[in-house]
Formats: structure tokens, sequence, C-alpha cells
């Protein structure tokens, strides 16, 4: 509660916090964002005199970026237990080249920290001090980028995110200069980030250089930005909306989830709808957003493969993974490896890719590693009754053999008692073209097991029952499969 001396600026924060905490259990644990600047400072002061300090954890995240981080860290933990809130921090190491900048960069590994830092602490409501300025920088940002509707909504007031805890703006309507009216009534102190001046950051130059020349001439930029940002996330939410309705439609008979769509439906769809689609599945898929031309390129691509009918050559590269289109699926997979792109790259992609046989004997070894196909070979014991399983007497009865494919190997199909091409297996059992890159295990001369296709039962058919006790099953590994 507030008494009659309190300032305007001061019910103004106070009021905004308690609309925010009304919505929240009585019981509900409320973290800080706590750099110790002057937005966190009002926050966190205003936060304990609404909700109590009991409810509060005031977490603090050292980027390391400034000569001063330390002491920062240490003001910020004095802070807290000053006002007897629990306090935690973490440290985060930015790669001094990361293509997002070091702006987006540090943004992302701050939210990542504070997510963690929440879960450790059980907190229910992770608050965040951006203000009415900050929205209004955000939104002039994302007009100069060209950024698209979810870009103008800027930061919302409220969202949820996969994996975390909510983020809360309680002080998003409240300009920077009723905080710094609530700051010095209060007599707080707070830390000030020299970075902050330095106008080589986009964010900084708009603060220092442009804001004030909009403040002169259109007074009220600020609240028709935040419009602007308001009514492109209404426009936005109608688009996931449609989005949803489309992924519906555009999901493959087949999946079992939302990771695959049917390349049919997907290309069913004009432009527009098509990449709003795309945007929004990715988006559920829990990948960064791809630039429009990205997009295009990607749309364009699969609209080829529908003529073409040749969806092996889609490729398309994004946050460490890759579109592709098989057998009217489409789905992001992690890379190939360099042998199995040159390969596909020259038109050979279900041959090898120029590796030496390798031998060994076999003396009931479990596993058989082979570095140059990043896997290993597994020989679990197992009864005559797994299709994927070989007597040991085959194992020991010469050295085993690993061997690239060299085209043309032939395997017998038992259920149509023909023989066919490992190239027509494969197709046959749906494997895509850049999967097939794998080592083919022989005993002595003969065939014995290709990876995703099977044992090959007539090595050994002709075994007496006696030869025949013991037995193990074949798996091929790849060594992110390995326990």
């Amino acid at each position: 509660m507030t008494d009659h001396s309190e300032s305007d600026a001061g019910r103004i924060v106070l009021d905004a916090l308690g609309v925010v905490l009304s919505t929240l259990p009585r019981d509900a644990r409320i973290a800080i964002a706590f750099s110790g600047g002057l937005d966190s400072s009002v926050l966190l002061d205003a936060a304990v005199r609404t909700a109590l300090a009991p409810r509060l954890v005031a977490l603090h995240v050292h980027h390391g970026l400034s000569p001063n981080a330390d002491q920062w860290l240490a003001h910020c933990e004095a802070t807290a237990r000053a006002y007897g809130v629990a306090f935690d921090a973490r440290r985060v190491t930015l790669a001094p080249d990361d293509g997002a900048g070091v702006e987006a960069a540090a943004r992302e590994a701050r939210y990542r920290a504070l997510d963690a830092m929440c879960a450790a602490h059980g907190a229910q409501s992770l608050w965040l001090a951006q203000h009415a300025d900050d929205q209004a920088e955000t939104v002039l940002l994302q007009l100069l980028r060209g950024a698209g509707l979810a870009g103008l909504a800027a930061m919302a007031p409220a969202r949820e995110v996969a994996g975390g805890v909510p983020r809360v703006r309680p002080l998003l309507n409240l300009l920077r200069a009723q905080l710094e009216r609530y700051a010095h009534a209060r007599h707080l102190h707070w830390i000030e980030d020299e970075s902050n001046a330095d106008t080589r950051y986009a964010r900084n130059a708009l603060r220092h250089d442009v804001v004030p020349a909009l403040s002169a001439y259109f007074p009220g930029f600020r609240d028709a930005l935040a419009r602007t940002a308001a009514h492109a996330a209404s426009a936005q939410r109608l688009l996931d909306d449609l989005a949803r309705i489309d992924l519906r439609e555009a999901e493959h008979d087949d999946a079992d989830d939302d990771a695959t769509l049917s390349h049919t439906g997907l290309i069913a769809l004009d432009d527009a709808r098509a990449l709003n689609l795309l945007r929004y599945w990715m988006r559920s898929l829990g990948l960064p957003a791809a630039s429009t031309a990205r997009l295009a390129d990607a749309l364009r691509q699969l609209r080829e493969i529908a003529r073409e009918g040749e969806g092996h050559a889609l490729r398309v590269d994004h946050a460490g993974r890759t579109l592709r289109c098989y057998r009217g699926r489409v789905f992001w997979e992690t890379p190939p490896t360099e042998a199995q792109t040159a390969g596909a790259a020259d038109g050979h992609g279900d041959e090898g890719a120029g590796r030496e046989p390798v031998s060994m004997t076999w003396r009931g070894e479990e596993v058989w590693r082979l570095p140059q196909w990043r896997g290993s070979y597994v020989f679990a014991p197992a009864d005559a009754s797994d299709p994927d399983a070989v007597p040991e007497s085959v194992l020991r009865g010469g050295p085993l053999v690993a061997r690239e494919r060299a085209g043309g190997e032939r395997l017998r199909d038992e259920a149509a008692n023909v023989s066919r091409t490992l190239k027509n297996l494969f197709q046959a059992r749906g494997v895509p073209a850049w999967e097939r890159d794998v080592p083919l295990l022989y005993v002595g001369g003969t065939l014995l097991f290709v990876p995703r296709i099977g044992v090959n039962r007539s090595a050994f058919k002709t075994l007496d029952e006696a030869d025949a006790s013991l037995w193990r099953r074949i798996e091929w590994r790849e060594d992110l499969l390995i326990a």
C-alpha cells in the first residue's frame, strides 16, 4: 500500500507492479533480472515493496564484457542482501566472432542463464525491467532492419517461453523519465554501464542521436510506436492462427508429430501462406528465424522438386540443420558428413567416399570402433529369433571386413526370394541417399550385414544346428548413439 507522501512516479511504478502481481498465485516465487542499472534497480525496489522480499530472487548475469563487470556483480549481490532478497549469478562467455553480433549474442546468453537460474530457484515468473523507451527503440530498430510483423511486435508485456518460465515486463508502459524520478525519490544507487554511451552499437546510436530529434518534432512518438507494436502483435497472432490451420492440412500422413510436412500440402499454398507456414513451423521446432531471402529460396527449391522430381537435390542450411525433402516429406536434419556431402555433390551419393577396407579377427568383442565412418559395429548377445542375429560361429569363420559401397552390390530379398541391388533395397525401405554412406560388413568375401537393411541370412543357411547355439545381434551405431 502507498501513503499520501508517495510521489506520482512512485504510485505509477507500484501500481504497474501491482497489476502484474494480481495475476500470480499468492505464493508464486518471482525472479528479478537484476543488472544493477537504473531500470532493474527500480524494478527490484518496487518488487520488494509490493511482493515482499521472501518471494523474490534477484538474478544477475556476468557477461565479462566490461572491466567493471566484477564490481557490478559485487554491487548487485550487496544490494540484494540489503533488501533481504535471495541472490544468484551466472557467468557467460561470448564468442568474439559471433555472427549474430555482440548485442544479439549477449542477449541470447543472458536469457539462457536467466532461464537456468529460474529453474534452479523454482521461480514461476521472470520479471524484466524494459520500459516504454526501450520498446520504442526496439520498434525503430526493427523498422530499419526491414523486419516483419513478428519483429515489429517487439517486446510483449508477458510471454510464455518454451522450456522456461513466463517473461513479464511490468514497466513496459512507463517512461524512463518516470523511473528516474522514482529512483531519485527513493535515493536508489545504481551502476552506469559505460558501453551505453558507445554509439557504435545500433541501439545506443538511436538513443543518443535519433531519439532526441524525434522527441523535439514528434513528442508522442513513443506512444505511437507502442501502438504500432501492439497492432503488429495482433496481426501476428492472426497469421499464427492461419499457420496452425495450414499446418494441420500440410502435416504428412505418416508423421506422428509436427516435425515433418507434406511436400504436396506445402507447395499447394500460395507463396505468402507457404512462407508464413514455414516461419511458424520453424518456430514450433525451436529453430531461430530465417531471413526472408533464405525462406524464399527454400520455397523456390521445393517448387522445383515438384516439377523435376529430384528431392535429394534440395539443400538449405540454417542454424546447424539442413532442410530435406524425401518421398513427399519435408523435414530438418543434422547436416551430412563431409564425405556424404562430397558424394552427393558429384552425383554419386549412393557410392563410397574413398575409405580403405578395415578388418578384424572376431574373438567375442561387443564393439568394433570404425572412426573413419564415425560409428561402431556392436555385437550384442541375442537368440536365434532375432532377425538381425547371426551365429557366433559365422563371426569366427573368417576375418570380418568393413568396406564402403562400390556400387552394384546385391543382397537376397528373403520376402520376395530374389536378389536385389543395395540401391533398390535402400529405396524400398525409404532410406534417403545421404544416409546410405555406411560400412558394409563382410565375413571373408561374403556380404553379411548392411546397416539400415539387415543381415544376409543366406550367408549361414547351411549351418548345422550344433554350429548355431550362440548368437549375436549386429547393430550399426553412429557415434552420437553409442551409450
